[in-house]
């Protein structure tokens, strides 16, 4: 048998008791003939606590020093996760991300995998030892300090590890049976999907679905390494996500396969543009520069009266602040009126590949959303999404109304989150 990588959360990890069970865990994928890599979180919410810590003692904690103290949380689970396996009489190494050969540029909480060569875990592997992997983390390529990947990024170090082997399989082991129709928190009657593509899954990840990094999908994509979501806490098939290749699995596919939820995100309104050939350009051109990534844009009809417009985007709540002081240093170049900024708002997106040949979706959506009494106020589309910004106090009667609008509720009873995070 081959390689299988498997990689466990903060959730599973969080205690003594927790460690032992997944340590049960990764020793029976041993004996039953497998090579196995595991890849660890920080136990519970210890990466959190660090990082309170750190804005304890300064407000603006230096980049570097910051990756230096939050990659200690994994340092420590991979350490204790080895001695349960020594404990259980096999034999496990754990090894930093930078010992693991995970290679990265030099952006600091948020560094991109350029590389991997993990000599040292191919060695450990052949000595018949499981390898146990730091997520989160790696070292950059030019300067050789720590960095770390981003928030919830151990998928992505378990994915492009298991690409990098040729594995057979990356289990994602979270709280949650697999990958459901929504947050299984905000709807119990949420259904556990048996399958998914990876251009769907991308879709889900990237509005708001928090069961796996955004990224993490994008190399399983790009690799079609097949990823098993999946519970610590039970012993249920999850979910599988896998590349739409054939006709048949196109024919047998879901017309909408779930509703996704982001409340991290804020509106910013430009409002009083004038309506001339590169003033949007220069808007965006100056958030490009202080490196703030939008997601939808909307740009109104110039009123003939006055040739102005309104331009209005969203963008991560973290950097609103920083975007509004972007803008603000450009107002007499561009010579717009003002700015608005709204942080209680909440995306809704309703996700199918199924929706390209079948018309209708987007006007179910909209009666659904109206029948609730919910206001939309920016609407987006893909070829396989809907998107629509509504008032943050809204999100939750909009995602349940939804996923009921399209019979996404399941039969077999209410969905169970075993630790209570989702990953």
């Amino acid at each position: 048998m081959g390689i299988v990588v498997q990689k466990y959360g903060g959730s599973s990890v969080a205690d003594a008791t927790g460690i032992k069970r997944v340590a049960q865990r990764i020793v029976n994928t041993k004996k039953a003939g497998h090579d196995v890599v595991v890849v660890v979180s920080a136990m519970g919410d210890t990466t959190d606590e660090l990082r309170d810590l750190a804005e304890q003692v300064t407000p603006l904690p230096p980049p570097r020093e910051l990756d230096m103290l939050l990659t200690a949380g994994e340092r420590i689970s991979m350490a204790l996760l080895a001695m349960a396996i020594a404990q259980l009489g096999h034999k496990a190494r754990s090894f930093t991300g930078s010992q693991a050969g995970v290679i990265t540029d030099a952006a600091h909480g948020n560094a991109k995998i350029i590389d991997i060569t993990p000599g040292r875990i191919v060695n450990a592997l052949k000595e018949d030892a499981i390898a146990i992997v730091a997520g989160f983390q790696g070292v950059s390529q030019t300067t050789k300090d720590i960095t770390t990947l981003g928030r919830g990024a151990s998928d992505t170090t378990a994915v492009a590890l298991a690409a990098a082997m040729g594995a057979e399989c990356c289990e994602i082991y979270s709280d949650v049976d697999g990958v459901f129709t929504a947050d299984p928190r905000i709807v119990p009657s949420a259904r556990k999907l048996d399958r998914i593509s990876t251009e769907e899954m991308l879709e889900m990840a990237a509005c708001g679905a928090k069961i796996l990094h955004l990224r993490c999908v994008e190399y399983a994509r790009r690799y079609e390494m097949p990823v098993h979501v999946r519970s610590s806490f039970s012993h249920k098939e999850g979910t599988w996500i896998v590349p739409t290749s054939t006709e048949e699995d196109e024919m047998e596919q879901a017309i909408i396969v779930g509703v996704a939820h982001d409340r991290s995100e804020a509106k910013i309104t430009v409002v009083g543009v004038p309506d001339k050939v590169g003033e949007a350009a220069r808007i965006f051109e100056a958030l490009a520069a202080v490196e703030i990534n939008i997601d939808m844009v909307v740009q109104n009809v110039s009123a003939a009266a006055t040739g102005l417009t309104d331009i209005s985007f969203t963008l991560p709540r973290a950097d609103g602040q920083r975007a509004m002081s972007a803008l603000a240093r450009i107002q007499d170049e561009v010579g717009y009126d003002k700015l608005l900024y709204d942080d209680q708002i909440g995306k809704v997106s309703l996700i199918g590949a199924g929706m390209r040949s079948h018309p209708g979706i987007t006007a179910r959506f909209f009666s659904a959303l109206a029948s609730a009494g919910v206001n939309i106020e920016m609407i987006s589309t893909s070829e396989i999404r809907i998107s629509v910004i509504v008032d943050e106090s809204e999100v939750d009667t909009a995602v349940q109304v939804t996923h009921t609008a399209f019979d996404l509720d399941s039969e077999a009873g209410e969905a169970v989150v075993y630790g209570g995070t989702g990953r």
